[in-house]
């Protein structure tokens, strides 16, 4: 199951002031920006609740309709809001044959966008960190339809094991038999129906998410958060087995934690948000074409049929 926290570890910085290969050397290396938000709150455990009952999936995937993105790259839906210059830190651990290895994952969101089954999309820069060293460098394409609908559009990652690149298992919405998935509804509630976040049986992505509770309280040490929506990922293929997300109006993903018999066991809180400099996004750029251009080497039959990414 390719569950990957960073995907949807989002966070709007203007509603959040207002509210209180040779790649892998270019990738990893990121200046330090001052925090915008860093609060000094002791973080707490929220409750994991019990396994929930998974209803029958309504579709194997969702609905796709290009023509109802008019505006797909303004992204504003308030659970998971993308503004362009954001910076978002993650701490915790994950669950490695019995041990536990510190985990950080930092997402930005660009202001590139990309084309993709026929609509525009933003593009997030993603780097995973495992034990201080490199897991993932990721690019991630998502797009909001009219109704405030957040779809994911595709992934290219790329892993790597000691600077040494084990795999890249690339999907992209409409190539390969690969569809679109909703990655936040633009009105989720209990009690309804799961839905595909993305269907790629080529490379094993066919996550799955239901919407838990509403209501919820958490602490991060970047903030606590009241009115918190809890999201249960899962896989239909490893029964048990759930990630839960936690978000916050006006901010996106502030924690994640795992249920049943989740092998992977990932905890993850929400540090710092900050906002980049135009230095630093100068810097962040370079480094998603770079990676972009290694993608177009390595992933031919994918990635390389697609348009390149557009620069503001």
């Amino acid at each position: 199951m390719r569950r990957r926290s960073h995907l949807t570890l989002l966070a709007a910085v203007a509603l959040v002031l207002s509210s209180c290969g040779g790649e892998s050397t270019a990738l990893t290396t990121m200046p330090p920006a001052e925090a915008v938000l860093v609060a000094a709150q002791t973080p707490t455990t929220t409750a994991v609740p019990p396994l929930p009952e998974v209803p029958p999936a309504r579709s194997e995937f969702e609905e796709w309709d290009p023509s109802v993105f008019s505006n797909p790259t303004r992204i504003d839906n308030p659970w998971m809001p993308m503004t362009p210059g954001t910076k978002l830190v993650y701490e915790g651990v994950t669950n490695e044959e019995g041990e536990e290895i510190f985990h950080e994952i930092i997402t930005i969101i660009t202001p590139l966008t990309k084309v993709i089954d026929g609509v525009n999309t933003v593009v997030l820069w993603d780097r995973d960190f495992s034990d201080g060293n490199l897991a993932e460098t990721e690019l991630a394409f998502f797009a909001q339809d009219d109704d405030g609908n957040v779809w994911r559009m595709g992934e290219h990652p790329e892993e790597y094991e000691d600077g040494v690149l084990l795999d890249a298992p690339t999907w992209l919405a409409g190539i390969g038999g690969s569809y679109a998935g909703v990655a936040m509804r633009a009105n989720p509630e209990p009690n309804t129906s799961s839905y595909s976040q993305g269907l790629a049986p080529s490379v094993e992505f066919i996550d799955r998410a239901l919407v838990s509770e509403l209501g919820l309280e958490t602490c991060t040490p970047a903030d606590c958060y009241s009115d918190v929506l809890l999201i249960e990922e899962f896989n239909v293929e490893e029964p048990g087995a759930f990630q839960l997300k936690y978000f916050a109006q006006g901010v996106g993903n502030v924690r994640v934690d795992w249920a049943g018999t989740d092998t992977t066991r990932e905890e993850l809180e929400l540090i710092s948000v900050e906002r980049l400099s135009s230095a630093e996004m100068a810097e962040v750029i370079a480094a998603a074409l770079e990676l972009e251009a290694h993608a177009y080497e390595i992933s031919p039959t994918v990635y390389g049929v697609t348009e390149p990414i557009a620069v503001p």
